[in-house]
């Protein structure tokens, strides 16, 4: 595991020599769990200005300018032109998407500037670090008048040191947060859901010893059940040192002793309670040093395949899921909030799923932590999502950097068993050289998960799909998103169809479904109707019966998530409604027939 706290420095030489400058928020791994860590929220009311045109970073000649809003400048005379004030402007909330809380925001695509002003006495012995869960696409971020740096993807936490940029008394931070969609970015410019932009996830500053723990690994060791796993690293200049890695309910109190790049890991064997979809155990376990303390829950299981079978701590698992988009139920906009993640995974619990996927991107780390707390199994996937452009190094680096942040971010995370590298991709030589860099790339930094994507198929004839993306040579598990009786026919041409595989692996059904209007009725041939729907996923689940090497699925989707593809008024209005939940938390009839085919397999 030493090369996943340095997998981030390799990557930045690997740039550097191929001539390309990346944009990161940090050549170091990320401080891991930052919820158990000692923190001050940032969260609240930040003063916003709306900026088309980039004026407060571009001067007329559209270069950076020397003087922009970042200085949040205030006039000193009356003859002083200061042509921006934050202290007058509007408000946004933080964390929160700017399209949901203003009307006049809810289509608007570019640069808006945040500024928070806030107290602060430092401590001597201290570090100090201004971390940001999320900011949606590019955010260049100043603290007061000083740039800090850059990170871009929407999705991914990044932080900057702060202890020598922060003063005593009053601080403001500016962030330029751009969300305008790119050819050569991750996501592309073509996407199906809404663009959210803004600082969607929470804010806070962190503080921690001059020497501290700024990561760790704790999980089973891969194909074993009673061995663990465990790394450390630590920043500062005290790296040598002993760790304790202690987990009172297991009798486990272990010591690494770090080298002097303050790296370390141990293997010890330990009698646990796994963690399981029915028994979800969390353990306390505290990671500590002569001068830093962490703590966190974390559960112990082991996820593999044989054949065409899952299997979760050696046992046989059918993953009975659903897709789950980042979108906050009954308000609309980005979910951020832990109730918001309650909702959502309660609702999926209520249909009968054990495992959710967490679609296009990583979602919140709420999602997880609820998900870890009621016992569902998690596909977590970086926004590799259908053209982006393959033969790009930058684009490349870009989904490289997203991929080391999701995995770093959520390693010790129980319910996560999927990485997913990739959605809808079309069949190409440079797409599959791509995808197969960061399967390297993800088994490097992680390898007790499996890896997977949705896939590319094809009808060999008229009644038969066969699943032979050359990409599946590379995965664990095969991800396939197929709409008969959506875009492929009617739902009675699911009855007719028969798959095949090229591969002797498990099988999930990423995507499959059809669309309905909550409230909308008429016969199950009626497009848009509940009983469309309803009638679409009974066909569905004849045909899925039938696969024999099928080992999952997770239906599109969980609840109507707003998209600017679908305008079609009095119908969609902005909303995707393959849902089986509506905006309101009202469930569709297509809800109760998968709830029972779930029921049915769980007894």
């Amino acid at each position: 595991m030493k090369k996943l706290f340095r997998w981030s420095y390799s990557l930045l030489l690997l740039l550097m020599s191929i001539g390309l400058q990346p944009v990161y928020s940090q050549t170091c791994p990320l401080i891991q769990n930052v919820e158990g860590r000692k923190t001050i929220s940032l969260d609240g009311s930040w003063k916003y200005i709306i900026d088309p045109y980039e004026t407060g970073y571009y001067n007329y000649r559209y270069q950076p300018a020397k003087h922009g809003y970042f200085e949040n400048a205030k006039p000193h005379n009356k003859m002083d032109r200061v042509e921006y004030n934050f202290d007058t402007s509007d408000s946004l909330q933080v964390p929160g998407d700017w399209n949901s809380q203003r009307q006049e925001l809810f289509l608007y695509e570019g640069t808006i500037w945040y500024k928070k002003s806030f107290n602060y006495m430092p401590r001597a012995g201290e570090r100090v670090f201004l971390h940001f869960g999320a900011v949606n696409y590019e955010a260049i971020v100043y603290l007061n008048g000083e740039k800090l740096g850059e990170h871009i993807g929407g999705f991914t936490p990044f932080e900057f040191e702060i202890t020598d940029t922060i003063k005593p008394g009053s601080n403001f931070v500016v962030v330029k947060a751009d969300n305008k969609r790119h050819r050569d970015g991750v996501p592309t410019l073509n996407t199906d859901w809404w663009n959210y932009g803004g600082i969607t996830r929470s804010v806070c500053i962190v503080e921690v010893p001059e020497t501290f723990i700024r990561d760790y690994f704790i999980q089973l060791k891969k194909g074993s059940l009673n061995t663990i796993t465990a790394s450390v690293q630590l920043d500062g200049n005290s790296r040598k040192e002993n760790v304790h890695i202690r987990i009172p309910e297991a009798g486990i109190d272990q010591v690494i002793s770090t080298d002097t790049s303050g790296y370390g890991a141990v293997e010890f064997p330990a009698k646990l309670h796994l963690w399981e979809p029915k028994n979800p155990k969390l353990y306390d376990v505290t990671i500590a040093d002569q001068t830093d303390t962490v703590t966190d829950l974390i559960g112990f299981r082991s996820i593999s395949t044989r054949g065409s079978q899952i299997l979760l701590n050696n046992t046989p698992i059918f993953l009975r899921g659903i897709a789950i988009h980042e979108e906050a139920p009954y308000r609309s906009g980005r979910a951020y909030s832990k109730q918001d993640a309650k909702q959502l995974i309660s609702w999926a619990k209520e249909l009968g799923c054990n495992y959710v996927r967490l679609a296009h991107y990583p979602h919140n780390e709420h999602m997880i932590r609820e998900a870890e707390r009621q016992g569902i199994l998690v596909w977590s996937e970086i926004p590799v999502y259908w053209t982006i452009l393959w033969n790009n190094e930058e684009t490349f680096a870009n989904a490289s950097n997203q991929l080391h942040e999701m995995i770093s971010r959520d390693k010790n995370r129980a319910p996560i068993i999927l990485w997913s590298v990739a959605n809808e991709t079309p069949r190409s030589e440079p797409r599959l050289n791509f995808l197969h860099r960061l399967i390297a790339q993800a088994r490097q930094l992680d390898s007790t998960r499996l890896i997977t994507a949705a896939t590319e198929t094809h009808y060999i004839n008229s009644h038969t799909i066969m699943l032979d993306d050359p990409l599946g040579q590379y995965l664990d598990i095969l991800g396939c998103n197929e709409y008969i009786g959506w875009y492929d026919g009617l739902p009675a041409k699911a009855d007719t169809i028969h798959w095949k595989s090229a591969y002797d692996k498990p099988l999930i059904m990423s995507e499959l479904g059809g669309a309905a209007k909550y409230g909308f009725h008429a016969d199950s041939l009626t497009i848009w109707s509940e009983e469309y729907q309803a009638n679409l996923y009974r066909h569905q689940i004849t045909m899925l019966k039938n696969i024999p090497f099928l080992a999952g699925m997770s239906p599109w989707i969980l609840m109507d998530f707003r998209s600017p593809r679908r305008p079609l008024p009095g119908i969609q209005d902005f909303y995707n409604r393959k849902g089986l939940i509506s905006k309101n938390g009202e469930k569709k009839k297509a809800f109760f027939v998968l709830q029972r085919f779930y029921q049915s397999l769980a007894h």
